[in-house]
């Protein structure tokens, strides 16, 4: 039985990869009521008109809050982002479930002493998915270009390009003449070996 209320309501959402809770209260602590959902734009859109007009909702920067920040705020609400380090005493609680998490983020934020993280524009969060794409890419070329280095130290095979990766060195590299594995046989065991690349069968 939810509580009759006609002032500001405060929310406070735990947010998981599949379902998420929302307890909502008055901003005297009071509560009002508590929702399971799975997650998708259309039942938090759902869940959150019940909260009233312009209500104060609060979830944890975990992952995938953008989807949940975004339809919070194109649904009018005030949004907030708890930071992730400044809560991290829930974990030490003794009692600890879904519903007690959102409570406490509702109750930091009506009390005013929630740790906040910046949500940053729909633009800068593009920017910072690109950023780390290419901090990826950038480590796995280089992690592929280890192990090639990796196999000739252990042939015995001296590098006498600058840039074995470049036009020069691929040249060089196609006029090796590597040693191939003997199809049919076993393949070689390169547990000892730094940098292991099995060859492909």
């Amino acid at each position: 039985m939810e509580t009759a209320y006609d002032g500001r309501q405060i929310v406070g959402m735990d947010l998981h990869r599949r379902r998420s809770v929302l307890v909502r209260m008055t901003e005297d602590g009071r509560r009002l009521g508590m929702a399971r959902i799975t997650n998708s734009p259309q039942e938090l859109q759902a869940q959150i008109a019940r909260a009233g007009t312009s209500p104060k909702v609060v979830l944890e920067a975990t992952f995938g809050w953008c989807w949940a920040a975004d339809t919070l705020a194109g649904a009018e609400a005030e949004v907030h982002l708890a930071h992730p380090l400044g809560v991290k005493a829930f974990t030490y609680r003794r009692v600890k479930n879904d519903e007690r998490d959102a409570a406490d983020l509702a109750d930091l934020l009506r009390m005013g002493r929630l740790p906040e993280a910046w949500i940053a524009p729909a633009e800068v969060r593009e920017l910072r998915e690109l950023t780390r794409y290419r901090h990826k890419l950038v480590h796995l070329r280089t992690s592929c270009k280890d192990q090639v280095h990796g196999v000739l130290a252990k042939l015995g095979i001296p590098v006498t390009c600058t840039d074995i990766f470049g036009t020069a060195g691929s040249a060089w590299l196609d006029g090796l003449g590597l040693p191939q594995p003997d199809p049919t046989g076993p393949l070689p065991d390169y547990r000892r070996s730094p940098d292991p690349v099995r060859p492909q069968r």
